[in-house]
């Protein structure tokens, strides 16, 4: 769900800060509007583990349309496109069609993928695609880069991708954590994933800490993986293991996210998006089959909506009584204030 946030959350937070290596992987035009104090965002030594890159400064992004991940050859005739970025360059005069020309445009990059399961507590499973072949080239302290994509979003974005190539180009170490049932990740109980829960990404993290105990670790989420990383930053405070994370889109408020899914052009990601979660859904329906209680599995297999998901499915199976009360009791916007690592969060300006 990926809805403009309301202004509260950032009066809640002074935190809007981002680990000197982060930096590197960020455009230099987000740094200079979205930290507010460079010279004193080194972050301080936590749990024992000092985090490098004290005093590095901000790399300017490659003067191409790699940051973009555009095919070359279609915008190559656009000079705005390979300069610092403005409110209103060539084709993302309106966010849809920017959001759309994306979706067609956009490269696809050629990874090779390592997968690794992990079996969560309850006997569910999340898998990390790892980049092939890193153990041999990258260090054993090189940092560490978690990618949590999107609502059924995975390791085959092109957005995940882009993001993965660029940590990569820099030296960075990076995974991405896809969710219960998303990019063929398996579903082995009658449970998917939700925006208010955070036990999968905490072992995630602590598992990845496990195996580089000498490394920074970082993440970075997208839409719902942001609120998903947020609210565990949140509950994490000052215990929380990562070094520096970065949210981007994320709704922050989800009723309000969840009223403006269902206005004017909004209704077409809606749907889409509801089309991928029924997909997911179908692919695992043996398993939910003889539940009982609240649950509207029809509903759920036939959803138009992503509400009409949730209030199927989504809602029931993490504890809610409607699917009111599992938005207004998900909303990262709640977990911000507690966030004590350094968090840069980058949103769209309507």
């Amino acid at each position: 769900m990926a809805a403009p946030p309301p202004p509260s959350p950032f009066a809640a937070s002074s935190r809007h800060l981002v680990a000197p290596r982060l930096r590197a992987l960020l455009p230099a035009a987000a740094m200079s509007t979205s930290t507010s104090n460079p010279s004193s965002s080194t972050p301080a030594p936590r749990n024992g583990r000092p985090v490098s890159g004290a005093g590095e400064q901000p790399q300017v992004p490659h003067a191409s349309l790699e940051i973009a991940g555009a095919r070359r050859g279609l915008l190559a005739g656009f000079d705005s496109l390979r300069r610092p970025y403005r409110a209103f360059p060539a084709l993302a005069w309106n966010r849809h069609v920017e959001t759309i020309f994306a979706a067609f445009a956009r490269s696809l990059p050629t990874v090779a993928l390592r997968r690794e399961c992990l079996r969560t507590p309850d006997d569910g499973a999340v898998s990390l695609d790892w980049v092939s072949g890193d153990d041999r080239t990258l260090p054993l302290d090189a940092p560490v880069l978690i990618l949590l994509p999107g609502l059924t979003g995975g390791s085959d974005d092109t957005y995940v991708r882009h993001m993965l190539m660029r940590a990569r180009s820099k030296g960075w170490r990076v995974v991405v954590f896809n969710s219960r049932g998303c990019a063929d990740s398996p579903v082995t109980t009658a449970k998917f994933y939700s925006a208010s829960f955070t036990g999968d990404i905490r072992q995630v993290v602590g598992h990845v800490l496990g195996r580089y105990p000498q490394s920074n670790v970082y993440a970075v989420g997208w839409s719902l993986g942001a609120n998903i990383l947020v609210r565990y930053l949140g509950e994490e405070t000052d215990k929380c293991l990562l070094s520096g994370a970065v949210s981007l889109c994320n709704p922050f408020n989800l009723v309000i996210a969840d009223e403006d899914f269902h206005k004017g052009f909004n209704n077409v990601y809606d749907r889409a998006l509801a089309r991928a979660l029924k997909t997911i859904f179908k692919r695992h329906a043996l398993l939910f089959e003889g539940l009982e209680g609240e649950y509207n599995i029809p509903k759920a297999a036939n959803a138009r909506t992503v509400r009409d998901f949730d209030e199927g499915l989504t809602r029931v199976s993490f504890g809610f009584k409607s699917v009111d009360d599992y938005y207004s009791n998900s909303s990262s916007s709640d977990s911000i204030k507690n966030v004590s690592i350094p968090l840069l969060c980058i949103q769209v300006k309507l």
